[in-house]
């Protein structure tokens, strides 16, 4: 072989090689995450739709930055045999090579869209919409909407045993006060709707009055007067050991056909809530079918509850103490003062005051 053969070949040689190193050059980059303009990877999210072609696929994660080169996505595929590529919402942190976005596609690793909503116990139904706004896609408007649907009403009427129509009466604020049970509930993704959330906070209230059917037939109250008494012992009991104690004031003042009197009743009775500000007496003194503290209530429950009620109110309820204390009152401190008679509750009152802790009314 000549030397200019050898030359020819040796030049051939360095440049196949060349081309080699630059092609493994160019598909080891192209592999990689890409970059944004400043330098920075940035969350992506994508919805692949079902039934798109793997073509289309890459178009997406290369228009969406998520991949580098669609060339070399399409030659990875082929020569690893990457197959099913799933649909569903993912969502990619900007740092993720080829072989990791394709795997995710293929093991269908889809976003969690899971959206978590605590209710706490002793809540009214604006903090309900609340929650529900702030946690999901809905307004408080579209909660407030669907109490307003008298067919949607009718159908909880029709489905739960415990819901009845007392809930429609005249006067009520909001037909699923106090029925709705406070607790963690998960939903699929915020597009969840209001109808949803609701039956699941029912479901649930079924399953604790389930386990009290028995105690809730024997008691020969409805259930709908048992929930606002525990809305009332729920905001006015601070623990387990008072709770059956508020139980049996209410029972044994109704007996006496007296007034309840309680100052939460008067808060709900006037939309305000409890710690924005104090009574005023002309609202104390004004009639409402809520405000135990007004005329013409005596001997009269409010005319439903007034706030999401727990377990255990409504055991206290369904086992209130067996006492014959006719007052209670609170101080500034939620300390309750139980007592036998006016005088005694007199009494408790004005030691209260002077020691700073009584609520004055203007």
């Amino acid at each position: 072989m000549s030397k200019k053969v050898k030359i020819i070949i040796g030049v051939i040689v360095a440049i196949i090689l060349v081309i080699i190193i630059s092609l493994f050059l160019f598909y080891s980059q192209g592999l990689k995450a890409p970059k944004t303009n400043n330098g920075d990877n940035t969350e992506k999210i994508i919805q692949i739709e079902s039934g798109s072609s793997t073509l289309n696929i890459i178009n997406n994660l290369k228009q969406n930055n998520i991949i580098k080169n669609e060339f070399i996505a399409k030659i990875y595929i082929k020569l690893h045999d990457v197959k099913s590529l799933k649909a569903g919402k993912y969502k990619f942190e900007g740092n993720e090579a080829l072989p990791e976005v394709l795997n995710i596609l293929t093991e269908g690793k889809v976003m969690d869209e899971t959206v978590t909503i605590t209710f706490l116990e002793g809540k009214n139904m604006r903090y309900i919409a609340s929650q529900i706004a702030d946690n999901t896609n809905n307004t408080t408007n579209d909660v407030y909407n669907l109490l307003q649907d008298n067919n949607y009403i009718t159908s909880v009427i029709s489905k739960y045993w415990f819901v009845t129509e007392d809930i429609q009466k005249n006067g009520i604020y909001y037909p699923l006060e106090g029925y709705l049970y406070p607790d963690t509930y998960s939903f699929e993704n915020v597009d969840v709707d209001v109808k949803t959330i609701f039956e699941k906070m029912l479901d649930k209230m079924d399953e604790v009055l389930e386990k009290n059917k028995e105690d809730i037939e024997n008691s020969k109250i409805s259930v709908h007067n048992i929930l606002t008494m525990a809305s009332i012992v729920e905001l006015e009991g601070n623990n387990a050991e008072n709770r059956p104690k508020v139980a049996s004031v209410i029972y044994n003042r109704l007996k006496n056909k007296m007034s309840i009197g309680s100052d939460v009743t008067t808060y709900y009775g006037i939309k305000v809530d409890m710690g924005e500000r104090d009574l005023y007496a002309k609202e104390i003194n004004t009639y409402n079918q809520y405000n135990t503290r007004g005329p013409n209530m005596a001997g009269k429950l409010p005319i439903g509850p007034i706030a999401s009620v727990s377990e255990e109110s409504i055991n206290a309820v369904l086992n209130p103490a067996k006492e014959s204390y006719l007052y209670f009152v609170a101080d500034k401190n939620g300390e309750l003062y139980f007592s036998n008679t006016n005088e005694e509750h007199e009494q408790t009152i004005q030691t209260l005051k002077k020691k700073g802790l009584w609520y004055e009314y203007e």
